[in-house]
């Protein structure tokens, strides 16, 4: 089996290093998704820009953390799960029964992250190709059509990650160790 090198900032190439001191800064630590990405500058600058652009969304915080969970579910990514379930629970305080209903897909029992759980869903499931019910129960829960394109910024985002987690089998850092999720 291929064996990944999870990068620090001392040891990364050169052009991932400034990257990750600021995620360092940003984060307190370097998680191990980062890390890896560093491999390859270029993505872990695509995949740090991909966040960017979805933090200046207008999608709330709270809503953006559920579209990154809502997408890692379904792509089945254990380490995206528990980073951003902690992050939704922990530092932006999102009632945790709405993280586990993501989690678990099951129901939550706000119409508005119903319809926005629901829509990320059918994005990731049917590769872009939604039409009818979701788009329209999306719309109709109060979301716009900006807001369409700004869950498709956080597919192509987690897309990245979650694959880049698949394929180099990325180890769970120890600070989301609280948020584990198994498929």
């Amino acid at each position: 089996m291929t064996e990944f090198t999870i990068h620090s900032s001392n040891q990364a190439p050169p052009p991932s290093q400034a990257m990750l001191a600021a995620v360092q800064g940003k984060y307190g630590f370097v998680p191990n998704l980062f890390g890896a990405l560093a491999e390859a500058p270029s993505t872990l600058e695509a995949y740090m820009a991909l966040g960017s652009a979805l933090e200046k969304s207008s999608l709330s915080l709270a809503e953006q953390q559920l579209v990154l969970i809502a997408i890692s579910v379904e792509n089945s990514c254990e380490y995206c799960v528990a980073a951003y379930s902690l992050v939704a629970k922990h530092k932006l305080k999102i009632d945790a029964a709405v993280v586990d209903a993501l989690r678990n897909k099951s129901h939550i029992h706000d119409d508005k992250l119903q319809a926005l759980a629901e829509f990320t869903r059918a994005v990731v499931i049917n590769r872009g190709v939604v039409n009818g019910q979701p788009l329209d129960d999306f719309l109709a829960a109060g979301y716009t059509k900006q807001q369409v394109l700004e869950v498709i910024l956080g597919v192509a985002m987690k897309t990245l990650s979650n694959y880049v987690n698949h394929l180099m089998v990325i180890p769970l850092d120890e600070a989301f160790k609280p948020e584990v999720w198994r498929k």
